[in-house]
């Protein structure tokens, strides 16, 4: 059984360290949100209204986009954008679409509820994000989009992937659940540097446990592209931009006024909340120097990445998290099946994945949220740095 130094035992053994805790998380807004909803509450508009068209504007300034569409959800968001895409004849049923093989089954759930057929990318072995390097050799005829995810906080978009779909045309719908506030090294197809603002369409998610998190589940759409954002507005409101003028076979995924009113509250400080997740990391990565521990790609001052998650590898996964919780340490897993090896996607079962087989094996989530002090972060290394085999 793996152990731990006697004196860090002796210093911490009883003192808890939780992975998240969402009453923590929301207490500094919990005013400001209380107030904003009271406001939704006497206001009377419950669906739509300024409440909805003030969060997409303020979203749309924070990414550096010209439209914002507010959804129900990050799924929802990913879906809207290639359902847009084929009701203005991008897109049509049978094209494929690039897609990380390393991601959560959200991301592909939206390709296959289209009509679309995913083509999956290997990772890479250090961003975990889709290797940009070899998309070449993942090239399929009838491939029209690629769904890049920035997964982790951490950017996926660098000069290789924009010479990539220029030279094919193709489009690109970022899976942004997870990185909001990213800035890429280079700029994105319409100049913009931020992430969901460098390919056609970002999708994003403010699930609670986002970094900007709503008290529930709530999404939205950027774009650069005028006609996207106007079929998805319709689309999302039962196909219709006008009472009873039904232009598309649409769906009911609006974003509800009182969640965009506590997103419009969280909202301006997700650059703070960003910049602390980000010392943090610096942190592990400063002082946890265990052998058996395998940290993720870090570059002092760089804003590639807002550490959503902070994702070791280990090779003993259970045995190491099994020791931390016996040390007071909570981890989390993400994710621990990829999509391939789902059972609702059995058909891709044989396809070989080595990379991203490797990362779903050994990957493990350490504490960094506003849960996490910088002592813990320092307590949280040291004791990394006693597990043993």
């Amino acid at each position: 059984m793996p152990g731990y130094s006697g004196r860090r035992a002796s210093m911490i053994t009883m003192k808890h360290y939780p992975f998240l805790d969402l009453k923590t998380v929301n207490e500094p807004y919990r005013d400001a949100m209380v107030e904003a909803m009271t406001r939704v509450v006497d206001s009377g508009w419950y669906v739509g209204g300024p409440e909805v068209e003030a969060f997409e504007s303020a979203l749309a300034a924070y990414c550096d986009v010209p439209y914002v569409v507010g959804l129900t959800n990050g799924l929802d968001a990913l879906r809207l954008a290639l359902r847009g895409y084929i009701e203005l004849g991008r897109l049509g049923k049978g094209d494929k679409v690039m897609v990380p093989a390393n991601t959560y089954v959200a991301t592909v759930l939206a390709i296959t509820d289209n009509g679309l057929v995913p083509v999956f990318v290997d990772a890479h072995d250090m961003t975990l994000n889709m290797d940009t390097s070899r998309l070449d050799e993942y090239l399929q005829e009838g491939v029209k989009a690629i769904m890049p995810v920035h997964l982790y906080g951490r950017v996926c978009w660098d000069e290789a992937l924009r010479d990539f779909v220029q030279r094919h045309s193709l489009l690109v719908i970022e899976d942004n659940a997870q990185a909001i506030g990213a800035v890429a090294t280079c700029d994105g197809l319409f100049g913009t540097r931020h992430s969901g603002g460098l390919g056609h369409a970002g999708c994003f998610s403010f699930y609670p446990t986002k970094n900007v998190g709503a008290l529930g589940d709530a999404g939205a759409l950027a774009t650069h592209d005028a006609e996207l954002a106007q079929a998805v507005r319709a689309i999302r409101n039962y196909g219709s931009l006008r009472q009873y003028d039904n232009i598309y076979k649409g769906l009911n995924c609006r974003l509800d006024p009182m969640k965009a009113a506590q997103l419009t509250v969280k909202l301006p400080f997700a650059d703070m909340e960003n910049g602390a997740r980000a010392k943090l990391a610096g942190i592990y990565d400063c002082y946890i120097t265990n052998p058996l521990v395998r940290k993720p790609l870090y570059a002092e001052g760089a804003a590639d990445s807002v550490w959503h998650q902070y994702v070791v590898r280990v090779d003993d996964r259970d045995a190491f998290r099994a020791y931390l919780l016996e040390n007071g340490v909570e981890t989390a897993v993400h994710y621990a099946t990829p999509p391939y090896r789902q059972t609702c996607y059995a058909e891709y079962a044989g396809i070989d994945m080595p990379v991203s087989d490797e990362i779903a094996r050994t990957c493990v989530s350490l504490p960094i949220s506003r849960c996490t002090s910088l002592d813990d972060a320092m307590d949280i290394a040291e004791i990394v740095n006693g597990y043993h085999r």
